[in-house]
């Protein structure tokens, strides 16, 4: 399993602002002066309510929107716009109609490896799609597949380019209860496998407990800031059927639900002694009932 303890700073979000005019004038401010970082093949969510700026993040770190203040960061460089080395599931599939599950997949890989014969990029795609279980509906269209079938292809594609960071947003909300879960479980397992560094945006409390090792708090928009970074207390090789029996499933689940119900609308009006944008604090929740700092601070 790898060490998150290596490059603390793989991924930097450093100061990053965003602001849109109004229709009579002047700027809403979404969120200012956000600062966090993540690990080498590290799993991060990111909670808030909507409007405080959680897809604009995502879409910085894709390249496709760019701050007004600050920078993101990737593996020591910049972020100037889009890049195979950033891949993106969306909440829809959006996979091509006319190209089958391998021509989606192998699609994507070609344009990673152009210089690639056309049988290496297809043994390439097919690894993938095994990957996702897969195996045995590669000649089938989208409208052939059920929708968390079409999500799976989705994650194949993503995953296949082998990029430093795969960004989600909200993948798993538009399908039922039991595919979402099969599909955090598939998730789960490649990341781990394969040591993805991945960037979730999600709504559910249960869905980050499971699937992230830390989780972003979002205070409510517009002028939006990072609460405070909350390490999962549940170990990396977690089981979902048993993570319910771990002694600190309660604390971190109850620490999230607060947070959303309360203290995501006070945050600004009553900000701790001590707080620190640049230095978002970091707290580990606790069967206790207490929430500990983790003894580090967000870089």
């Amino acid at each position: 399993m790898q060490d998150l303890s290596a490059n603390p700073k793989f991924i930097s979000i450093e100061g990053i602002s965003r602001r849109y005019p109004k229709s009579g004038g002047g700027t809403t401010t979404i969120f200012e002066d956000l600062w966090f970082s993540m690990r080498k093949g590290e799993f991060a969510c990111v909670i808030g309510h909507s409007g405080c700026g959680k897809t604009t993040v995502l879409n910085i770190l894709n390249g496709l929107d760019a701050p007004d203040d600050g920078a993101a960061i990737v593996d020591g460089r910049a972020i100037e716009g889009p890049s195979l080395d950033r891949a993106v599931i969306f909440q829809g599939h959006s996979l091509l109609p006319w190209r089958t599950v391998l021509g989606n997949v192998a699609y994507a890989v070609a344009a990673r490896h152009r210089d690639w014969p056309r049988a290496k990029v297809q043994a390439h795609a097919m690894a993938f799609i095994e990957k996702v279980g897969l195996k045995g509906s590669e000649l089938k269209k989208p409208s052939e597949l059920s929708g968390g079938m079409k999500q799976r292809v989705g994650i194949a594609r993503a995953l296949s380019i082998e990029p430093k960071m795969m960004l989600m947003d909200e993948p798993f909300s538009a399908l039922d209860a039991l595919t979402r879960g099969t599909l955090q479980d598939e998730v789960r397992r490649i990341c781990l496998e394969t040591g993805q560094t991945a960037f979730m945006i999600t709504h559910d409390v249960d869905e980050a407990i499971y699937l992230a090792d830390r989780i972003v708090l979002m205070t409510n928009g517009p002028q939006a800031m990072v609460a405070e970074i909350v390490e999962n207390p549940l170990p990396r090789n977690r089981v979902r059927t048993e993570i319910h029996h771990h002694p600190d499933y309660y604390a971190i689940r109850n620490h999230l639900i607060d947070f959303l119900v309360f203290r995501s609308k006070t945050f600004k009006d009553a900000i701790p002694a001590g707080y620190d944008r640049r230095h978002p604090p970091v707290v580990r929740p606790a069967a206790s009932g207490s929430t500990a700092p983790s003894g580090s601070r967000a870089a």
